[in-house]
């Protein structure tokens, strides 16, 4: 007597847990080069319309997830030219999200940033007034300051590897405006603690 496969139908709204993914994955685990795979695979998915996309992680998940990359994985990152205005894009419209209002309420500045790399220059700016903050690739007003990083070490300031202020010091980054107001950017923003 032969048995028979029952087979199961997923029910049609299946949810991906991508924040259960990010953490299960370690990084650690993964070359470069699969590293930067796997988020080549999640942007696939995004761009193909499968709900499985990178804006659905949570945003302290995905700075976790950075933050367990080794630099060599940062790097190829950030070296893939399709990936890394992506990784970039979602960091920023992140930004918006995290504006501590209490800190941050009263204050009108515009920051360029300049991301150095192998193959050039990608350039972001963000504007905090009035409460809201807005980013964009196009300079629309005058800089309080810019920013000039490599996008290795943005990546690594982001997700407490590394401090601004420290990277400054060691000739890291390149700061030309409002230096005081630069060494405490980061405090206008409730960034999730991992």
């Amino acid at each position: 007597m032969s048995k028979r496969r029952r087979w199961h139908r997923l029910p049609p709204a299946t949810v991906v847990d991508l924040d259960g993914l990010a953490d299960a994955v370690d990084p650690g685990k993964l070359t470069a080069g699969q590293f930067v795979q796997l988020m080549e695979v999640l942007h696939m998915l995004g761009d193909a319309g499968t709900g499985v996309e990178l804006s659905g992680m949570r945003t302290e998940t995905f700075l976790r997830f950075l933050g367990r990359a080794s630099r060599d994985q940062l790097d190829e990152l950030t070296a893939h030219l399709e990936l890394r205005p992506v990784v970039f894009d979602e960091l920023f419209r992140r930004m918006a999200d995290h504006l501590s209002l209490e800190r941050a309420g009263g204050i009108r500045a515009v920051i360029h940033w300049r991301f150095t790399g192998r193959d050039g220059e990608d350039r972001f700016e963000t504007v905090i007034s009035g409460g809201r903050c807005t980013t964009g690739p196009e300079p629309t007003a005058d800089p309080r300051v810019t920013i000039t990083i490599d996008p290795v070490d943005f990546l690594r300031a982001l997700t407490g590897a590394a401090t601004l202020p420290m990277l400054f010091l060691s000739g890291r980054v390149k700061v030309k405006g409002d230096i005081a107001f630069a060494s405490g950017l980061i405090s206008y923003f409730d960034l999730p603690d991992l």
